[in-house]
């Protein structure tokens, strides 16, 4: 299976909220079928890891742990010579736009400040997520931001590939340097993959997380928790689970004589 269907089925059906639904619905079954000690633990684990994931708290520590480069600082002098825009899952088409393609709002963050970065960098802006996601990309840039990208790749279906065909526009343009711009959770991973190809890059994350100042809603679980959760989750696990699984493509494509 290539590795890019292993990571998307992986995650759909292990990490947060449906891999513990699947325990809470295994705790349940036990208890029915009289296994009452295991199957009350799964119940009570699938539901206190629900509501302690949901948390804004606990998600805002799970994403400090992933958050690896600070806040882009404008006021610093840019080496850079062209903005990296990263894609991800969040494009829909859109019926008030006349059913274009449209970014949604983690894809629209990302757009949004690679645009404002442009405009006061006058940096020309690559865009690079699979056919469908890019094609949103351009339509937002240049639509709602009236700064159309200069490169569009439309072949990436993981951050590897996003670096590696990103990288070869950019040096067919004699572009050597680059802003990145992705989530913060997912910085360090995209940061790691641009600089094996070796461009020099700087980081400009997006969604940095803050400090919550309120004093009740940081412990109460909420939709936006869960997700960021799931993806601070995500990228804890996801260098790991590359890794083991290139190690296992090597192992079957040169196996040890025996």
């Amino acid at each position: 299976m290539p590795f890019y269907l292993f990571k998307a089925a992986a995650r759909a059906l292990l990490l947060p909220p449906f891999g513990l639904l699947m325990l809470t619905i295994l705790g349940a079954v036990l208890i029915a079928l009289r296994h009452r000690r295991s199957g009350w633990t799964c119940l009570i684990a699938g539901l206190a890891l629900t509501w302690l994931l949901s948390v804004p708290l606990v998600a805002d520590q799970l994403s400090r742990l992933v958050e690896a480069y600070p806040p882009f600082d404008p006021t610093q002098p840019v080496a850079a010579q062209a903005i990296v825009i990263l894609g991800g899952d969040g494009n829909r088409i859109a019926p008030e736009y006349g059913g274009q393609p449209a970014a949604d709002l983690e894809l629209l963050e990302r757009l949004d400040y690679g645009a404002w970065l442009s405009r006061n960098t006058h940096l020309p802006i690559l865009v690079t997520s699979d056919p469908r996601n890019v094609q949103a990309m351009a339509a937002s840039l240049a639509r709602d931001f009236q700064t159309p990208p200069r490169w569009v790749e439309s072949f990436a279906r993981d951050t590897f590939e996003n670096a590696r065909n990103s990288v070869v526009m950019l040096r067919a343009d004699q572009v050597n340097s680059i802003l990145l711009v992705t989530s913060s959770t997912h910085m360090r991973r995209a940061m790691q993959e641009f600089a094996a190809t070796g461009i020099a890059v700087t980081a400009a994350p997006v969604h940095v997380q803050p400090r919550h100042d309120d004093a009740l809603f940081p412990y109460l679980p909420s939709p936006d928790g869960m997700l960021r959760s799931n993806r601070a989750i995500y990228e804890l696990l996801g260098e790991p689970v590359r890794e083991a699984f290139v190690a296992l493509n090597l192992r079957r494509q040169h196996p040890q004589p025996h």
